[in-house]
This record gives C-alpha cells, structure tokens and sequence, in this order.
C-alpha cells in the first residue's frame, strides 16, 4: 500500500533544550514578556536553578510583571511560597490565573511537604515557579521546563531551557 506523504501534517519535531544568551537585565525581561504570551504558561511548573544572585528571582518578577501582578513581588526565600492571582479580566473566556512562587532554599524536611498542603497546590490549576527545586526534588512532580541560569564572567547569563514534557515544548517553541 502505498502512501501519499503530501497529505501528511505530522506535529514538528521541537528541540528537548534551547540555549540562550542575555547580555543584560533587559534579555530576561525581553524573555519573560514572550513566555508570559504562551497560553500553556496557565499550567506550567517551571524549575529554576542557578547559583546566588544568578537572576531566578528576577526572572520571576519580570515574568509576574509581564503577566499582570501589581504590587510588591518578593523572594520566598524564608516563607517558601508566595502566592499571587490575576483577576479574571474576561470572565466568559479565562478564568483567574493563580501563581505560586516557591523557593525551597531553606527546605530540609520532606514532612513540610505534605503538612503546608504543597502537594495540593501542585496538583491544582495554575503556574508554579520554584527555585532550588532539587532540595525538594523527591517530594516534587516532575517540572515541565527547566530554567538554568548561569552568570558568566561579563556578568551577562548563558540560559538553558529543557522542556521535560509537551507543556514544556510548548513554551519553548
């Protein structure tokens, strides 16, 4: 049997990892309002990872910014999670967006996981964003995109992003 290959439309074949370079503050900022256009970003857990002050904090404030968030955007680091919502600007066509940031620096004991209720919030509807993920990987689902920064010696970031799932291709294409 034979068959006419013009009438096939397979899906594209997208790429498990991108790596970027942002010269300056303005790239992540640059990077963040085109992440936040992606309509796969209402359900995304997105892990950061770099070293101190390598800018995952920032990306998530110029990424909450671009989404909408007013008011102060501030670090997790000694409350763990920040969370935030978008009102419903369009009720007959989006639903609130709920956003949870989380930093996981300090987090030593798997038992905080379940007794602050953060397996809910994984499993509920909405973004999560979580620095230092890997002190908490093995209480953790698997994330949809990696985010690495690394600073370089200009002070510029090389950025590596590795979708581990189609979420995660999405918002990378």
């Amino acid at each position: 049997m034979k068959t006419d290959c013009k009438n096939l439309n397979p899906a594209p074949i997208l790429p498990p990892f991108l790596v970027l370079h942002w010269p300056d503050e303005a790239a992540t900022a640059q990077f963040a309002q085109t992440l936040a256009t992606k309509p796969a970003l209402r359900n995304a857990f997105i892990e950061l990872e770099g070293d101190l002050g390598a800018g995952k904090t920032t990306l998530v404030r110029h990424l909450l910014r671009a989404l909408g968030v007013q008011g102060r955007v501030k670090s997790p680091t000694y409350t763990v999670v920040e969370p935030y919502e978008l009102p419903n600007l369009a009720p007959h066509l989006i639903p609130p967006l709920a956003i949870w940031h989380f930093d996981f620096y300090r987090f030593t004991d798997p038992r905080e996981w379940e007794e602050a209720g953060f397996r809910d919030l994984f499993t509920a509807p909405g973004l999560k964003l979580a620095e230092w993920a890997i002190n908490a990987r093995a209480a953790l689902p698997q994330p949809d995109l990696t985010v690495k920064l690394t600073t370089q010696d200009d002070d510029s970031r090389q950025v590596e992003l590795h979708a581990h799932t189609a979420i995660g291709q999405a918002l990378i294409a």
